[in-house]
């Protein structure tokens, strides 16, 4: 049997996010995949919640697997389309589990649900989480350096953000983007506005380019055009798009945690690998 290899921590805090996996073979691996990411000693790893709670014990399931293998986890908690009583539920049952970090975030409704609930902004979670549970608690809530995809106005959402922290959150995390410039422009205008928090840039290694070019598409991020043309001319050359990808996302860290970022924050698909390489990279 050979040792677990282990990895030097890279220079700041570092976290990971999973998604609840849908199945037990996949519950399995995320496991593995926790082993092999918690060599670089991370913070804490975040687990999403889904529409309207739509995973809501899957959500429980993988945190209580990710605090059973000793690390901390740090569930999604969404508010969109919930009481009070329900949040209130779900939070003791966090409590019992020894969870003491929350990801606070307003959500989505699910398809279909026309009620919003009883909160209408992830600020009114963050205050009721304060209220109910008093200062226990380490409340994450998220930040959109270019904007949010539901927020014409750049300047309300950040305001939004302002209020979140406000009602009593300890941190923030960012949508993951690929303009450093976009995340010290928005830092420097949440210090102007009294924000004091950490705000941890949200990093997203490029796994699948079509996938995540999906996804900067539905949440209006910007990828930068000579990335985007370049990734396109690889086409099925997989080896090339990893080794461009984690050239691109190592050089993005390196530019963060020189301009004074206070960790890195990977959105890892479940898997390891990419994030793995980027935190070595960071270590050299």
């Amino acid at each position: 049997m050979t040792d677990t290899p282990h990895h030097a921590a890279p220079r700041v805090p570092i976290s990971f996010e999973f998604f609840p996996p849908n199945t037990p073979v996949g519950s399995e691996k995320l496991k593995t995949v926790v082993q092999e990411l918690a060599t670089v000693r991370p913070e804490f790893f975040s687990v999403t919640y889904g529409a309207g709670g739509s995973t809501r014990e899957k959500t429980l399931a993988t945190v209580r697997d990710i605090a059973a293998l000793g690390h901390e986890a740090a569930p999604h908690l969404s508010c969109v389309g919930s009481t009070r009583d329900g949040i209130a539920e779900i939070l003791a049952t966090y409590r019992a589990q020894g969870i003491r970090r929350l990801v606070a975030l307003r959500g989505d409704l699910p398809s279909g649900t026309a009620t919003a609930g009883e909160f209408r902004y992830a600020s009114e979670l963050v205050a009721f989480v304060r209220e109910t549970q008093g200062p226990d608690w380490h409340i994450e809530v998220a930040a959109y350096p270019e904007y949010h995809p539901q927020q014409r106005y750049a300047r309300r959402d950040l305001q939004y953000f302002a209020d979140k922290v406000k009602a009593g959150a300890d941190s923030a995390i960012t949508q993951f983007f690929f303009n450093p410039d976009a995340y010290f422009h928005f830092v420097d205008e949440a210090r102007a506005l009294g924000v004091s928090v950490p705000i941890v840039p949200g990093i997203m290694p490029i796994h699948n380019y079509a996938r995540i070019a999906q996804f900067a598409a539905r949440d209006g991020i910007e990828i930068p055009r000579w990335v985007a043309l370049k990734m396109e001319g690889y086409l099925d050359d997989a080896a090339s798009v990893r080794a461009f990808g984690l050239e691109v996302v190592t050089r993005l860290c390196e530019r963060l945690v020189a301009g004074g970022a206070p960790g890195l924050h990977f959105y890892t698909l479940n898997q390891s690998a990419l994030s793995l390489e980027v935190c070595r990279r960071l270590q050299a």
